[in-house]
């Protein structure tokens, strides 16, 4: 009887030790397959580029398929499987992607989601396929249309999908001090402290910081150099100059001076596909001591799935306007405190 026991046992180790070896040989040619995708879309052929429906969908999408199609041909998987398995290959991919230097941080958090989403829908296809598909031939084909899926739209889709579109971001934040006291705090900003700045899940994924905002004179023409860490610099011409009511102004990244350590080609600020063109303070007087600061900006986006792109855009833009709008408030705020003491 204990002899029956163990064999049993030892029947289902050997088969949880096959089945993690199965799950680990999915996931790597699965991810292989991704990384040969990436390589070649670096290339700058046409047939595949980074920033198209080809790649950023249709890859995670064949990934995931080629993934669950190898491990139901060996031993038929839950449905559960089907969805969790691509994300290994996915993960396999990207951890090669990150490694060799092929992305930074950032671009790979905004394809995450996007991308495992497609990944699970491709197990179900590459588990059904493997399952209900009983011809073999016909099974090898429907592999090999997915193989090239992502292939087949690069050459045409800039023409059906592409969209210039600009959009507007806005914050507002009230302050406990006078409009004066707002308006000193924002025509300048002197160099912001580490431990003034909140955290930030932006900054987490490669946003650089705000470190500060200089001024050449006051009024319309003048120009305010506003950096960041990493060299990232925003030229800021005013052309709206109503002290204590308005600050606006157009602004130009000088891109050809932000190294590409900063920000990687794809979401460069002022490259093809992004670019921040203008901001504005707008003060609103609630009360004598009480201040509604908004603070807007304009950004451009030029890309193939603009629809999935702005939803990274407009949060970035926010939590980044969301951060300096919390520094002028707790600067004026101090400010304002310190000026109560001596009354």
């Amino acid at each position: 009887m204990d002899a029956l026991l163990l064999k049993e046992k030892s029947g289902n180790s050997n088969e949880k030790l096959s089945s993690r070896w199965l799950y680990i040989a999915s996931a790597v040619i699965g991810g292989t397959y991704g990384i040969i995708l990436r390589v070649m879309a670096g290339l700058h052929y046409d047939l595949l580029r980074v920033m198209t429906v080809g790649f950023i969908f249709f890859m995670p999408f064949a990934l995931g398929c080629i993934a669950v199609y190898i491990a139901e041909m060996k031993r038929a998987q839950r449905l559960w499987t089907w969805i969790w398995l691509p994300w290994l290959s996915l993960l396999s991919a990207l951890g090669g992607i990150a490694v060799t230097l092929l992305e930074g941080t950032i671009c790979i958090a905004m394809f995450l989601p996007i991308g495992m989403v497609l990944a699970s829908i491709g197990g179900l296809v590459g588990g059904l396929a493997a399952r209900f598909v009983r011809s073999r031939k016909a099974r090898g084909f429907t592999m090999a249309c997915v193989l090239v899926l992502p292939f087949i739209t690069s050459p045409w889709e800039k023409q059906v999908f592409y969209e210039w579109e600009s959009r507007d971001v806005e914050n507002v934040i009230d302050i406990q001090a006078p409009s004066e006291v707002v308006w000193r705090n924002i025509e300048r900003v002197p160099a912001i402290r580490a431990d003034e700045l909140p955290p930030s899940w932006a900054h987490a994924i490669g946003l650089p910081d705000p470190i500060e905002a200089t001024l050449s004179h006051e009024g319309v023409g003048g120009v305010r150099n506003a950096s960041f860490a990493g060299n990232l610099v925003f030229i800021e011409t005013i052309d709206v100059w109503e002290p204590g009511q308005r600050l606006a102004f157009t602004i130009a990244a000088d891109t050809d001076k932000i190294p590409p350590t900063t920000l990687d080609e794809h979401v460069r600020i002022g490259g093809p596909y992004f670019d921040v063109l203008r901001g504005e303070y707008r003060l609103e007087v609630l009360s004598k001591n009480v201040t509604r600061l908004h603070l807007s900006s304009q950004h451009r986006l030029s890309t193939d799935f603009n629809w999935y792109a702005h939803l990274w855009t407009d949060a970035v833009m926010s939590d980044l306007q969301k951060r300096i709008l919390l520094v002028v408030q707790h600067r004026c705020e101090s400010k304002q405190a310190d000026q109560t003491k001596w009354f």
